[in-house]
């Protein structure tokens, strides 16, 4: 991986972190397309670029995260679970992450769900609750689903905090908060499992990639409430339906897809 695709991978990321289409499958299908070698120093690079655009939350958010400790008590039961899963799955995840057959059918299926996410929790929108320990932990029961790359850790963590009651804008970001832990926990993971990897080329683009991520989430992070307070998740649901349907077509007619 050069410079270059490292930059347009961040920009991926930084983009859609924040958005129910899965940053991960974006950045398998990125990769992809631009033909980089799957290898353990791409895998470190896929998930610790991620730890930049979690650090806009922290800057946008500030004021939420100084407040009380009672919201990092609230964090940490909804990190449990996939913190939990993280260690018995991760040789699991690695493979997933070579997979863009996997990334296709999680993004189709997941926009099939989002096309009626609206209607069902239509009523939660004119109210806000207190986030009990049961519903973080509910909440962080979803978000292992997003360990399945395509899925987004995004969608799965708004919806099971709709599913407990919370508005969409309040679910949102209580995803946002609970991205901060998670993928700092899965950065420090994969920086001891590839402590090896740890080198100065490697370190430039971490370092080039974590910032461009960051810069870009700050931008992504405001769009997205705005447009899913505005418009619902259907529009979210008609793209991720399209671009499966696009990569299991392509998939299907022999058109080499897949990390080299």
């Amino acid at each position: 991986m050069n410079i270059l695709q490292a930059i347009i991978i961040a920009i991926v990321e930084g983009i859609t972190e924040f958005l129910p289409i899965s940053s991960t499958g974006h950045m398998i299908i990125c990769s992809s397309l631009m033909g980089i070698e799957s290898n353990d120093a791409v895998k470190l690079f896929t998930v610790c670029i991620q730890l930049g655009a979690i650090l806009a939350v922290v800057v946008l958010y500030l004021k939420r995260f100084v407040r009380s400790f009672g919201f990092y008590y609230t964090l940490f039961v909804a990190f449990i679970p996939a913190a939990i899963a993280g260690l018995f799955l991760n040789d699991l995840i690695d493979s997933l992450l070579e997979s863009v057959l996997t990334v296709g059918i999680t993004l189709f299926l997941g926009g099939i769900v989002l096309l009626f996410i609206d209607r069902i929790f239509k009523k939660n929108d004119d109210k806000e609750i207190i986030i009990s320990y049961p519903n973080a932990f509910i909440i962080g029961c979803f978000q292992v689903l997003a360990m399945i790359p395509g899925v987004s850790r995004s969608a799965a963590t708004i919806i099971g905090g709709m599913y407990r009651g919370l508005s969409r804008r309040q679910a949102a970001e209580f995803s946002f908060f609970l991205a901060v832990p998670t993928m700092f926990g899965a950065t420090a993971r994969k920086m001891i499992e590839y402590r090896e990897l740890i080198n100065e080329e490697n370190i430039r683009l971490l370092l080039i990639g974590n910032t461009v991520a960051f810069l870009v989430a700050i931008l992504a992070i405001k769009t997205f409430i705005t447009m899913l307070t505005r418009y619902g998740f259907f529009w979210f649901g008609i793209y991720r339906i399209i671009i499966g349907l696009a990569i299991l077509t392509a998939l299907a007619l022999g058109v080499n897809l897949h990390l080299v």
